[in-house]
């Protein structure tokens, strides 16, 4: 596989390991936040010394429901309510979603639906947003669930009375698929590129100080919207760092600049043949997208 040749020479693989996880860090913070609710009552109960079994039994049932319920209100999204406090949390991450519900409750279309998602799609910033003025602010006229990338300014919007069906695994999906900008720079940072759900990669091997790599970079700009969830389209500089990336596929950068394809679902490979790189001829290599309405 070309992207795991970024490992080799890396220090034991710390990338990827940080020691204690974030759900660690989230769950730590919960019990600590159970105890301290719990700690002065328990004390005062176990003042009470109950004679009999029903009152033990009672008392925790009363602690089991008091944790429920610190969990339930920890766990919840959280809702930004002007514009001020939507800015910030778009300020403050590379990538956040927020779902734009008018009325946010388990009856609205595709509500249910995105708190599920949201679960699953940490470490991402999730929040709601009912305020009218935000929603102005950022264009958005019906419900909706918008992704904002830092990273090239992006909003990509998800309109939800133009979706037939909506269902968490889809809209879970729809927020990983869009996290990446259109094209993504290889580098030894670009962990998101080798986390994502979409396998196939459209490789654009270029010398950044050639004359044609402005064109061919905004060619590659124009192609990649059509084929979101289909395609990641990345790019990759022939220096010294990438050389192991392009000698996987056979080629130096005295080579440059060639399209390759790789398939990670068959760990298969294919480089263009040699010729003017143009839309037209990627799009004919990659297939035609087809349009969705169900998530």
């Amino acid at each position: 596989m070309w992207q795991t040749l970024r490992y080799r020479g890396t220090e034991g693989g710390t990338r990827h390991t940080h020691g204690q996880t974030d759900t660690d860090s989230s769950l730590k913070l919960t019990l600590s936040g159970i105890e301290s609710k719990t700690d002065k009552l328990s004390r005062a109960l176990l003042c009470l010394q109950p004679a009999d079994t029903v009152m033990t039994l009672l008392r925790s049932l009363f602690l089991s429901l008091l944790a429920t319920s610190a969990i339930t209100e920890d766990s919840a999204l959280p809702t930004l309510s002007d514009v001020s406090a939507a800015e910030a949390f778009i300020e403050a991450s590379e990538v956040v979603v927020i779902g734009f519900f008018e009325t946010p409750s388990e009856e609205t279309f595709g509500y249910k639906e995105f708190v599920e998602a949201a679960k699953t799609v940490k470490p991402i910033a999730v929040a709601l947003c009912s305020d009218k003025e935000a929603w102005a602010k950022l264009s958005i006229v019906s419900d909706t669930i918008a992704i904002f990338r830092k990273a090239d300014n992006h909003q990509e919007n998800l309109q939800l009375s133009q979706t037939k069906k909506v269902e968490a695994d889809g809209l879970a999906r729809f927020i990983t698929m869009n996290e990446l900008r259109y094209i993504t720079e290889y580098n030894q940072t670009a962990v998101g590129l080798f986390q994502s759900e979409v396998k196939a990669h459209l490789l654009l091997f270029i010398n950044r100080g050639s004359g044609d790599y402005k064109v061919l970079k905004e060619r590659l700009g124009a192609l990649a919207p059509e084929f979101i969830g289909k395609l990641l389209f990345v790019l990759v500089h022939g220096v010294k760092s990438n050389e192991k990336s392009l000698g996987y596929f056979g080629l130096t950068s005295r080579d440059l600049p060639r399209v390759g394809i790789y398939d990670g679902g068959s760990d298969m490979k294919w480089l263009m043949p040699e010729g003017e790189i143009s839309t037209e001829r990627e799009v004919k290599q990659a297939g035609e997208p087809d349009p969705k309405t169900e998530l």
